[in-house]
């Protein structure tokens, strides 16, 4: 299946990067909240979880594009450290509300699954809030499992993990 998008890899500090990561922020923000995130609170969530971990080498950040190149969609990978070698860490995907319902978190996903697997990576986990009802019918629709926590992160309240397929046997 094609994409409705061009998925293009950026660094999270680039200027396509900071806008789809800004939306993403205030919407989860505004969730969290139960009502819109201001400005001020946008700014001070993406102060203090910035998408640094994202860059190469030690991840990618990927960013959807429209036909305008305007963007609508991103998602991440962390590399696990040395000592976990194997392991890749899902993060920060999301697509618009205006893209939603066109399969591009698949194809988000596809992506950094891929670029997983061509690093070694054997096994890619994720953590998600229990509100983001969305995300969970996403995962578990494309073969994640719910796992123990393997970690304590502030907003974290599911966990899952996916086995890729092994490309050198």
């Amino acid at each position: 299946m094609t994409s409705p998008a061009e998925i293009r890899t950026v660094r999270p500090d680039d200027a396509l990067a900071r806008r789809v990561l800004r939306e993403y922020t205030d919407e989860v923000a505004s969730r969290w909240y139960g009502r819109p995130a201001t400005t001020a609170e946008v700014d001070a969530a993406l102060a203090e979880d910035p998408s640094d971990e994202l860059a190469a080498p030690g991840g990618t950040f990927l960013v959807a594009l429209d036909a305008a190149g305007e963007p609508i969609g991103c998602a991440g990978l962390e590399l696990a450290p040395d000592g976990a070698a194997g392991v890749g860490e899902v993060k920060r995907v999301f697509v618009t509300p205006a893209a939603r319902g066109t399969g591009l978190g698949g194809h988000l996903l596809d992506a950094v699954e891929s670029f997983a697997a061509g690093r070694g990576v054997r096994r890619v986990q994720l953590d998600t809030r229990h509100d983001l009802v969305e995300s969970h019918r996403l995962y578990e629709g494309r073969g994640y499992v719910r796992v123990p926590a393997f970690n304590g992160g502030p907003y974290s309240e599911r966990w899952y993990a996916k086995e890729l397929a092994r490309t050198d046997a």
